[in-house]
């Protein structure tokens, strides 16, 4: 059994982050169990290990924090559910490949659930649906490993103010926009996407 925490407020990120190191430091001593939790942070734009700072064209509109996650930049805000996901890979096999395909399949039966059909895209990093003639980003991901403990995970766009998005070129690509379930004419409430979470953790991580 995992556990689920939920956060009801939004969440700095120093404070996420110390609470996720924390726990993980825990699971690698054999004192804590898997857990996830779901949040949601004030705006700000984090830089992942492979961020270039070119690709952050407005560093002053919000805080810009760095983060031991692969990825490089990504935005995260109110209306977006934030899904931070401290997993023990020594039980469920070293294979960090097998492990990011799975999160990714886990959002894409999670967001089959609401009606959105997402899929991945070779060479380009999350979550992707056709909207508008073309391809948007309705979810990132990105992780890291420690001691075989997996954390930080993923960030589904459910009705954040997409413009904030306009000061980074997210995850690097230029080429394609992001566009949340609101976009897609979803009304789903944070509850209902995190119950599909739920469902869809349990179908995928068994």
């Amino acid at each position: 059994m995992i556990e689920w925490q939920l956060s009801p407020k939004p969440v700095e990120y120093l404070d996420a982050l110390a609470a996720m190191e924390t726990h993980v430091d825990a699971m690698i001593a054999g004192d804590a169990d898997e857990k996830i939790w779901l949040l949601e942070h004030p705006p700000l734009y984090t830089s992942g290990t492979s961020a270039d700072a070119a690709e952050l064209l407005t560093p002053q509109r919000f805080p810009v924090y760095p983060t031991g996650r692969g990825g490089r930049y990504t935005y995260h805000g109110p209306g977006q559910r934030v899904a931070y996901v401290m997993a023990d890979l020594r039980v469920r096999g070293r294979d960090v490949r097998a492990y990011v395909q799975n999160l990714e399949q886990w959002v894409i039966g999670a967001l089959g659930e609401l009606g959105v059909k997402a899929a991945q895209r070779d060479g380009r990093i999350g979550l992707w649906v056709e909207h508008n003639g073309t391809e948007e980003k309705i979810a990132a991901l990105g992780v890291r490993i420690r001691k075989w403990v997996a954390y930080h995970g993923i960030a589904i766009n459910l009705n954040p103010n997409l413009s904030h998005f306009a000061g980074i070129i997210p995850c690097g690509i230029s080429s394609y926009g992001v566009t949340s379930l609101k976009a897609l004419g979803i009304d789903a409430t944070l509850n209902q996407l995190d119950d599909a979470l739920k469902a869809s953790w349990n179908r995928v991580f068994k």
